[in-house]
């Protein structure tokens, strides 16, 4: 079967010890972790986990924090966020569980019970565990923060709350699936543009750009003003949960420029998508992490993502590694095969060599791709390799490849291949680079390199037993620029069909 192609290249993350330090490092993971070790016997929280408020002054003054209604904010989200990962946990005033065996005492103004906090077990891990203790412990910690970002925006609760107390819900207008799912969009949009262009494209994005892939159709071409108007308040939206996001670690964020905001808070042109290089910085900035790019994956792998990263092969079978790299870039492809035969060394680089021959063979339809990425193995396995290569040199399907490999390298007593198998090797090498999707103009080369090697090409060539013959001879005809060349090319594919019965 050919290998299928993944739906997100492949991410080169840095090591759990070099990731869980970037965790540790977090600033908002850094203030929970604070809180966590100055909590005491002493401390209480409300009904929710939430420190009291009187509380709340002496956990900004521990955290450096100015005792005002801002250090409280961030005092009390720090506090949250330790809650909810673990390092402390929260003893419910309902269930009895005091020192006293009582209910816990009630708020000086007669309210419910407060309850009391302990440090949790995995406040130690973070110095006594491994870095996927560390890891782990912040992956929860970016679920409370994500699901804090897709919260709804309380403009005034009052409003919501009705003459017995009860919360109107329904007059939120918030739908939460839609909007985890519109933000996991974004974050999905992003972390594509960090690995395009094999990494090349690691540079921050403008909010506006951002905004505009999740809200703009791919097929539309100006803007309508209803559609610039969705892309403006999804900006806005966005610049709240970026600014949320980003103490967690998984963003680098400029925030959008507050001289463009109108007294009603929303962006004052909506037309900022167009904006030029210079302006659009204005309208904000957002880079996602090595964290991030981590965060993001695992998140995508949760929800049953193919998101793979280099790396992940490096300990499966030679048939994992080829199917797995086949639609790789190229640089990620050759760290890949870097990684998989460092894991070999115990085994020696004939063994690695013969493994990889194996599992280069085959009819099927990536077949030719998996040989194409044997091939290059091979060229980093080394010359130890050489025995296990001599071994598949009368192979019909390795045969050329390893000729090819020992001419390479220098190797003496290279048997000439037969003619039928520098013509096979042709067709296989060409369907490799069709089913690979290479550079047009490089596809062009190779198929006028080949057919030109040998008089009479097309008079042969169509009689290859090989699955791909009447595809690449097609093909061949589509891309030669000689029109007699192109014209001989179609008619052997429709000998090479007729002698398959197709």
């Amino acid at each position: 079967m050919s290998a299928e192609r993944p739906i997100l290249p492949p991410v080169r993350l840095p090591s759990e010890a070099e990731l869980a330090r970037d965790a540790l490092a977090a600033p908002l993971f850094v203030r929970a972790v604070k809180l966590a070790r100055w909590a005491g016997p002493d401390t209480r929280v409300g009904a929710g986990g939430e420190l009291v408020e009187a509380h709340l002054p002496a956990a900004a003054e521990h955290l450096g924090l100015p005792a005002d209604e801002e250090g409280a904010a961030y005092a009390s989200e720090a506090w949250r966020l330790a809650v909810d990962t673990g390092l402390l946990d929260v003893t419910d005033p309902e269930e009895g569980e005091f020192p006293d065996g009582s209910d816990g005492p009630d708020g000086p103004d007669g309210s419910a019970a407060e309850g009391t906090v302990t440090v949790g077990e995995n406040l130690a891990l973070l110095t006594s565990g491994s870095p996927q203790d560390v890891l782990s412990i912040w992956l929860d910690g970016l679920e409370a923060v994500h699901a804090d970002a897709t919260a709804p925006v309380l403009d005034d609760f009052a409003d919501l709350v009705g003459e017995d107390g009860s919360i109107d819900f329904d007059a939120l207008d918030w739908a939460p699936e839609a909007e985890a799912e519109f933000l996991d969009g974004v974050l999905g949009n992003l972390y594509l543009l960090t690995l395009a262009d094999n990494g090349a494209g690691d540079g921050p994005v403008p909010l506006p750009a951002l905004a505009a892939s999740m809200i703009v159709p791919d097929d539309m071409g100006e803007p309508t003003d209803d559609i610039l108007e969705q892309v403006s308040e999804a900006m806005m939206r966005l610049d709240d949960q970026f600014r949320l996001l980003e103490p967690i670690g998984i963003v680098a964020y400029q925030p959008v420029d507050e001289a463009l905001m109108t007294e009603e808070g929303e962006t004052a042109d909506a037309s900022a998508a167009g904006a030029d290089e210079e302006d659009v910085t204005r309208y904000g900035m957002v880079k996602l992490t090595p964290l991030g790019l981590y965060g993001i994956r695992a998140r995508m792998l949760e929800a049953g993502v193919d998101a793979p990263a280099v790396g992940d092969l490096a300990d499966k079978g030679a048939d994992a590694l080829l199917d797995g790299i086949a639609y790789y870039p190229e640089a990620a492809a050759r760290t890949e095969i870097q990684l998989w035969l460092a894991g070999r060394g115990s085994q020696g680089a004939v063994a690695a060599a013969a493994e990889l021959l194996a599992a280069a063979r085959g009819t099927d339809e990536g077949a030719p791709l998996r040989r194409l990425h044997c091939q290059q193995a091979l060229a980093l396995a080394g010359e130890e390799a050489e025995p296990a290569v001599r071994a598949v040199l009368g192979d019909q399907e390795l045969g050329g490849l390893a000729r090819v490999w020992l001419a390479e390298h220098g190797a003496a007593d290279v048997p000439p291949p037969p003619e039928t198998m520098i013509f096979w090797l042709a067709i296989d090498t060409i369907a490799a680079q069709l089913d690979a999707d290479g550079e047009l103009d490089e596809l062009q080369g190779l198929v006028e390199g080949l057919s030109a090697q040998h008089s009479g090409f097309f008079d042969e060539v169509w009689r290859v037993d090989h699955p791909a013959t009447a595809d690449v001879l097609e093909a061949m005809g589509r891309l030669h620029s000689d029109k007699k060349a192109a014209k001989d090319a179609r008619k052997a594919a429709f000998k090479a069909r007729s002698r398959a019965g197709g």
